[in-house]
């Protein structure tokens, strides 16, 4: 048996372990962090990166069939699945391989295998002892099954199935239609499958403001997206070489079928309930610097709750790091924590629902078209919207929702000006360059306030 000590020891590797081990160690923290799979975790390696290279041929693919409009010729392009998956893979290895260099880097010692807590101080990996003043949870979280659902890889696909098929399904089903099932659906139609999505919510991408969840809903149904909502599974099994699905009472013939209903925290077999750590459906409570119920264990990114966004994770990580170290970081604000889904068209957001913030008191609200901006309508994409939400009283933004082209990376602007408490009378006053797809924003701003220029 092996015994090492550390200052602090965190357990899981993705982005949130990660990122709290090098800050730790920046910090003067002799620090080790324990892994059982790749480095970087399900985000890097299953989630996040490859399912983006995925997207990125998506959208290759329909500017390639978009391309006679702009005056280009350039005939009916040709899929090679295997080529697409495999640059995919190919780059999530890259950039593991890069978090590697990384823990070399800062001097983080990596310790592959399993990780149970004996006591608050002692964690067994395999028959090794390893001592810590402080641990940190980063484990992230497990899709979540249906009973009467069995994934088996073959037909029946989880996220990791969907990532490496070994066909393309002609008919797919995808059950679930929050942000991976939504991704996964643009994905598969632009491959040239005939998709059909369900949510059991009245709405798809359930935690979206709804006038733009709807505004989703229509443009995924003009491409031939057949969306059902307010619609569950009620039978899946493999008949004939396929699978055959009970929905809505209605039997229906499908290729394969993707499940995604969301995650639960991986808390399980850790020893944590011996611990007395506290938990609440299934993800591990913390305080405001991300320690649970006992003294010195802390918990970051999924494992501790939603929203389960990776840049969330990292974040929680930095101040966890910095508060065991000693100083005093400020903590994470929920509110102001973007959330982006990389479909076509992108969705991304920041801050409160309209119906969220009606709920608390009287509030002004701006839209704003992409097809009356000018970059929009000049490479014609132009289905889309921002919309606004402020304070009546104090010009406070509230939240910002966004869909249409590169949305998801403009939502920042957004998410910086709520961060400085920015009002409408500064987003009014800013100069933004022209011609930009983020004209938009500030149209969007005016139109709360009666002052919209160019609609």
């Amino acid at each position: 048996m092996k015994e090492q000590s550390f200052d602090l020891l965190v357990i899981g590797g993705g982005p949130g372990g990660y990122t709290a081990a090098i800050r730790a160690s920046q910090l003067g923290l002799k620090v080790g962090l324990v892994e059982r799979e790749e480095l970087g975790g399900v985000c890097l390696n299953w989630g996040c990166i490859p399912t983006k290279s995925l997207l990125h041929a998506a959208d290759v693919m329909r500017e390639i069939e978009s391309a006679s409009s702009l005056g280009i010729d350039v005939g009916k392009p040709k899929i090679d699945l295997e080529k697409i998956v495999g640059r995919s893979r190919d780059v999530a290895g890259q950039i593991s391989g890069g978090i590697s260099h990384l823990m070399k880097k800062n001097k983080i010692e990596v310790i592959r295998g399993e990780a149970t807590l004996k006591d608050k101080n002692t964690v067994f990996v395999g028959e090794d002892q390893i001592s810590a003043a402080s641990i940190v949870l980063a484990t992230g979280a497990s899709p979540k099954n249906l009973p009467h659902v069995v994934v088996d890889g073959d037909r029946v696909w989880d996220a990791r199935s969907a990532m490496t098929p070994a066909f393309l399904p002609g008919k797919l089903l995808i059950i679930g239609a929050g942000a991976i099932g939504v991704e996964f659906a643009s994905f598969y139609k632009s491959m040239g499958s005939e998709v059909t999505l369900i949510e059991m919510m009245d709405q798809i991408l359930p935690a979206e403001d709804s006038e733009v969840a709807e505004k989703a809903k229509e443009s995924f149904s003009s491409q031939g997206i057949r969306v059902l909502t307010g619609t569950g599974i009620e039978s899946l099994e493999t008949k004939n070489n396929g699978l055959l699905a009970s929905i809505a009472g209605a039997e229906e013939k499908f290729d394969a079928a993707i499940l995604s209903v969301g995650v639960e925290g991986n808390t399980k077999g850790m020893g944590l309930e011996g611990l007395g750590v506290e938990l609440e459906g299934g993800f591990v409570l913390v305080d405001e610097y991300q320690q649970t119920s006992v003294e010195g264990v802390y918990a970051i990114g999924d494992v501790s709750g939603v929203p389960c966004l990776a840049h969330k994770a990292s974040h929680e990580g930095i101040i966890c790091a910095e508060a065991i170290a000693g100083e005093l970081p400020l903590p994470i604000n929920k509110n102001r924590i973007p959330g982006c889904t990389y479909s076509y068209p992108q969705i991304a957001s920041v801050g409160l629902t309209e119906r969220e913030a009606s709920g608390r008191g009287s509030i002004k609200i701006g839209r704003f078209p992409l097809l009356a901006n000018g970059k929009a309508v000049a490479v014609n994409d132009t289905d889309g919207m921002i919309k606004t939400i402020f304070d009546e009283k104090t010009g406070e933004l509230l939240g910002a929702h966004m869909i249409g082209p590169g949305v998801t990376e403009m939502i920042q602007g957004f998410v910086v000006a709520m961060s400085l408490e920015t009002t409408e009378a500064d987003l009014m006053a800013t100069v933004f360059p022209h011609p930009t797809l983020s004209e938009a924003m500030h149209e969007s701003v005016l139109s709360a306030f009666g002052r919209t220029i160019n609609f």
